[in-house]
């Protein structure tokens, strides 16, 4: 993270995603409150995995590894209008693709359910496909929307497109509580739709300023779209490794207890939150600044930007993964339990959520590491590296269903264990390719940041237990109490202990709250 202003975007950015997840937070507690933990929320959950995976091939293969890139390589140069001319005929393309995959998806639906949970039957099953149906339009809306914030943050436009995901949020919340009463879970999935035309609205509006530069074309001769296929084909291969991942998780825990899909899917997403809020946050926001240096053959501010962006992610998340081991029964009861979530359900949750932490780290890091090889236009290294990890992950998810009794958290200690391996290969691979990266300061940061983190840990859990023993855990109050007050302490502790280590990165975390507040 080179530069104050880089800075100062960064932390709005965070700021911004922040208050996205903690809507995201209120959104699985409408759901966790409205219907519980049960055969329904698993079969919504389910039902999203195949949108979800069409959105990350149209989206993060087309937009991360391959037009933002060639777009903004074009910008770079000063060729705005030959950059415009690839852009529109590329998002004509997208939209004819968009159309005929929504519509096949919906017709195909009843074939494409065994795929996300091959033990439903019966009434489930129906209802998994009927859900699919209804959800599909939404990744159409949503697929443009992730284009329309691939031009703008090409233009270094990162604040006003992070807002959509927050209408998106708004959408599902709505649906849970004011449809869910009426026609169940339904309704949380009509929310899903309207959050999705709102977040694409949203972006559409402020993409005005450039509608003339916009043509009604499509040429596939240009030199650029030859230039995203060759760069997409391989992402899109890669990425679709990365969520088959997902997609054995979730089969094979439609074979354990009900619930199960909807305990791993909770978990997934409170690890989630701070690899939302900073390791995105940062990655999306140095990702076009990566591209410009490595455009014009800059490679010592590449590295210097990477490497930056490296250690602030790492700076952040690992104390954010040894809080969520040490807090994470009481973060889930704080969150979730109400309504028709009980305490069962909050420790089956916790429970998957302690496998789920030791992966933060690892793919925090991934983050910004698949975008310094897309910068590169480097698109087969993560290829190589998904089916890698589809490799580890299925043989780890057998070995421990099979011969351990950890059940849900055999499944997610794959996924962390597989993570790991990932951004090990991809560091390894990139020294190969850059030569120096900065590894030393990177090691250093790494092992400092574990020490501080595991002696916060360590007190943050010992005060979490002694104020559970002094108030009323039934109660909201107590519940946050347990959970606001070893967080503040742990924060200030660890902050403490980074300055006690010299820590530089702690001074790009003061840079990031200055400009926030100039």
């Amino acid at each position: 993270m080179p530069s104050k202003p880089l800075a100062k975007t960064a932390v709005s950015m965070m700021f911004l995603i922040f208050v996205s997840r903690i809507l995201g937070f209120v959104r699985l507690r409408a759901a966790s409150e409205v219907f519980g933990r049960t055969w329904h929320t698993d079969a919504f959950n389910a039902a999203f995995v195949i949108p979800d995976l069409m959105y990350y091939l149209l989206v993060g293969g087309a937009l991360s590894s391959a037009f933002i890139p060639v777009f903004t390589s074009y910008l770079a140069k000063g060729e705005e209008e030959e950059g415009w001319d690839l852009a529109s005929s590329f998002l004509n393309l997208t939209f004819l693709a968009l159309v005929a995959f929504s519509l096949l998806g919906i017709i195909f639906s009843p074939q494409l359910a065994p795929l996300v949970a091959y033990r439903f039957t019966g009434e489930q099953r129906e209802l998994l496909v009927y859900l699919m149906r209804i959800m599909f339009p939404a990744v159409f809306f949503t697929a443009l929307s992730g284009l329309a914030v691939g031009i703008l943050n090409s233009y270094q436009r990162f604040i006003l497109p992070v807002m959509g995901p927050i209408l998106y949020n708004i959408g599902i919340i709505l649906g849970a509580y004011i449809l869910g009463p009426r026609i169940g879970i339904v309704g949380m999935a009509i929310g899903t739709v309207a959050g999705a035309v709102a977040n694409f609205t949203l972006q559409l509006l402020q993409l005005r300023k450039w509608r003339h530069s916009y043509k009604l074309k499509i040429d596939l001769h240009h030199p650029g779209i030859r230039r995203i296929f060759t760069l997409m084909g391989p992402t899109v291969i890669s990425l679709s490794v990365a969520q088959l991942n997902l997609l054995i998780s979730q089969n094979l825990a439609s074979g354990l207890a009900k619930g199960t899909i909807t305990a791993l899917s909770l978990a997934n997403r409170l690890m989630q939150f701070p690899l939302g809020v900073f390791a995105m946050g940062i990655s999306q926001v140095i990702f076009p600044t990566m591209t410009r240096q490595a455009a014009v053959g800059d490679w010592s501010a590449l590295r210097h930007t990477f490497s930056r962006g490296l250690r602030s992610i790492f700076f952040i998340t690992i104390p954010s993964a040894v809080g969520l081991l040490a807090l994470g029964e009481p973060i889930v009861r704080l969150l979730f339990q109400a309504g028709a979530f009980g305490a069962e359900d909050t420790a089956a949750t916790a429970y998957a959520l302690l496998f789920y932490a030791p992966g933060l780290v690892a793919l925090s890091g991934i983050q910004l590491l698949t975008r310094i090889y897309y910068s590169l236009q480097d698109t087969r290294t993560p290829v190589k590296v998904g089916i890698q990890g589809v490799i580890i992950n299925t043989v780890l998810s057998l070995v421990f269903l099979k011969f351990t009794n950890l059940e849900s958290g055999g499944l997610a200690l794959a996924y962390s264990i597989t993570n790991i391996a990932n951004m090990t290969s991809y560091v390894i691979r990139l020294r190969r390719k850059m030569g120096a990266i900065d590894g030393r300061r990177i090691l250093t940061c790494l092992a400092k940041a574990a020490a501080a983190a595991s002696v916060m840990g360590i007190v943050v859990y010992e005060l979490t237990g002694l104020i559970g023993t002094y108030i009323n855990l039934a109660a909201l109050t107590g519940r946050t109490l347990q959970v606001v007050v070893p967080m503040g302490v742990g924060a200030l502790l660890y902050l403490f202990l980074t300055w006690l280590l010299r820590m530089e990165e702690l001074s790009f975390v003061r840079e990031m709250c200055k400009g926030r507040r100039r």
